[in-house]
């Protein structure tokens, strides 16, 4: 069901135009001054591994990234500021008086799960365009992917059991508390503790009580019964201030008997934040179920990640559902999502043109050209099966067998059969006009679901998850190994 709660405009009122590295700036006037102002240029965002060694990653931020770029615009106080460098000329500033993204942008839809090397953003325009963006693309999309991956690992670890997002006071900076509460809902998160991003996105927010509370009142059973008094509706219980067995199970049991009960009223859970969760857990149900309620759920929280989740259910704990904070929010175990964004290709004279980085590294070797990537789905199973990333005029048959190998070990084929292709990169901006219509985050957190499930398990498993194929279309491998020959140094 959708949050129904009236939502403000999320549109962040700051100017984010000046969010840039400097060089963006410094690059752009070399390019003015050289000539190359209007030079079409084409550049890709990609990522090169899965954080914490998983099988795929989730893309987020699209909708963060579109906001940036309907709003690029200079302040007069901007134009002061560059003026006071003495680096720039008259000229230049005059260009970005008027600067705006005028080119096209294409990006995977958030919520898709995504692999190492294919583009998740890809932009054409002029060259002076194209390189300001650079930093709000990888600002945008690097860190709402990084949390939407980590949100989904810990949702798939807890088998079914809600996962609420509790992070906001653990997170690094208030932006990245807000856009991370809305990267974790959509990796799959039930709720929120952070109440602005309910305002914003439509998250639900959601809270009971914290030590202090307990802390504040004459003895436990005060501060429990007041709660009880003030929320009959939704009263959950932290129930770890003191001593979990003998002192807030006991008082907690005997508040739901003396101010829910005779009201009609049921509690809503009890909260562990503390100690040996899997022993509590058994213990607490024991007794709940005893005292006439076995609907009242149990929550734990306590520094909780997938790995925890995962042995606490392989031991036995019997819980309705964890709140996670800080490994959550600051994706704690690799806190990098190491997207980069690369030059691909320019036009001179009307004709495209490839352009390709090398390194010694073959990782950091950039695949070439204008591309588009298209994953191949079993057509019975509606599995994915492999990505396919090909330059932009091509298309994938599905009419025939499809013949895969792998970019470096060329001799590894395989004959795809039975098939359907769909292109993942979709058309943001058309000559500098959104043409995307964006989804709201709970329609982006079903789709996200939906995707995953199109997953064989053995990519999704935590341990040793099967490398998903990634592979370069015949045509685009030939061009790029084509221009790594031509690239040969004597020594």
């Amino acid at each position: 069901m959708k949050n129904t709660i009236n939502k403000i405009d999320w549109k962040d009122s700051r100017n984010l135009t000046a969010l840039v590295d400097f060089y963006e700036l410094t690059m752009m006037k070399g390019y003015m001054d050289n000539g190359f102002k209007d030079l079409t240029a084409y550049y890709d965002m990609f990522f090169r591994k899965v954080p914490d060694g998983g099988g795929f990653a989730i893309m987020a931020g699209l909708e963060q990234l579109i906001r940036y770029v309907e709003g690029i615009k200079f302040e007069e106080d901007d134009i002061m500021y560059l003026r006071s460098k003495g680096m720039f000329s008259e000229e230049f500033l005059e260009y970005l008086k008027t600067f705006k993204f005028r080119g096209d942008m294409w990006a995977i839809p958030e919520g898709t799960p995504i692999f190492p090397n294919v583009p998740m953003v890809v932009i054409k325009g002029h060259v002076m365009e194209a390189q300001f963006v650079e930093t709000m693309v990888l600002l945008s999309i690097n860190h709402p992917s990084l949390i939407a991956t980590k949100a989904n690992r810990i949702v798939r670890a807890a088998q079914g059991k809600s996962v609420l997002e509790l992070g906001a006071r653990r997170g690094q900076g208030y932006d990245a508390a807000i856009y991370g509460a809305r990267a974790a809902y959509i990796g799959g998160c039930t709720a929120t503790a952070t109440m602005m991003a309910e305002r914003m996105f439509g998250v639900p927010a959601v809270g009971t009580m914290a030590h202090s509370w307990v802390m504040l009142f004459p003895s436990e059973y005060e501060a429990f019964k007041a709660w009880a008094a003030s929320f009959p509706d939704n009263c959950t219980l932290l129930v770890d201030t003191f001593n979990v067995l003998k002192s807030g199970m006991v008082n907690a049991i005997k508040v739901f008997d003396e101010v829910l009960k005779p009201q009609g009223k049921r509690p809503n859970g009890i909260r562990l934040d503390s100690g040996d969760i899997t022993y509590l857990s058994i213990k607490c149900r024991e007794m709940l179920d005893a005292a006439g309620y076995p609907d009242c759920k149990i929550i734990v929280s306590n520094s909780l990640d997938e790995y925890i989740i995962k042995d606490v259910i392989e031991q036995g704990a019997v819980i309705d559902g964890y709140g996670v904070g800080e490994r959550l929010i600051t994706a704690r175990s690799e806190s990098v999502f190491g997207g980069v964004y690369k030059l691909s290709a320019i036009e001179l004279n009307g004709q495209l043109v490839p352009k390709i980085k090398i390194s010694e590294n073959e990782i950091k070797t950039t695949n070439p050209g204008f591309k588009f990537t298209y994953r191949l789905f079993d057509k019975d199973l509606h599995k994915a099966l492999v990505d396919v990333i090909c330059l932009a005029d091509e298309i994938i048959d599905e009419s025939k067998p499809y013949v895969i190998f792998d970019p470096i070990h060329t001799w590894k084929k395989k004959k795809i059969t039975n098939f359907y292709a769909k292109r993942l990169q979709v058309e943001i901006f058309k000559d500098g006009k959104c043409v995307y219509e964006c989804l709201s985050v709970h329609e982006i957190q079903k789709f996200c679901k939906e995707q995953v499930n199109t997953l064989w398990s053995e990519v999704t498993r935590f341990e040793n998850p099967h490398n998903y194929f990634v592979d370069l279309s015949r045509k685009l491998w030939d061009l790029k190994y084509e221009m790594l020959s031509e690239h040969v140094f004597e020594d």
